[in-house]
């Protein structure tokens, strides 16, 4: 399988996705309270699908 490199936007959304869900394991943010999981997991999905898809 060949990798390709993620689209700057896609990287960045996922980088800041994956910040959120971290630091709001630790630290109570209201508005991602409880989404903490799902915010982290939506991060690595969006940041393999730009790894595996040529111009994601």
């Amino acid at each position: 399988m060949k990798l390709s490199t993620p689209t700057k936007l896609v990287f960045w959304l996922a980088t800041v996705l994956g910040a959120l869900g971290i630091i709001g394991n630790f630290v109570a943010l209201p508005l991602i309270g409880g989404y903490e999981f799902w915010l982290l997991a939506v991060g690595f999905v969006l940041l393999w699908l730009g790894n595996v898809l040529k111009g994601f």
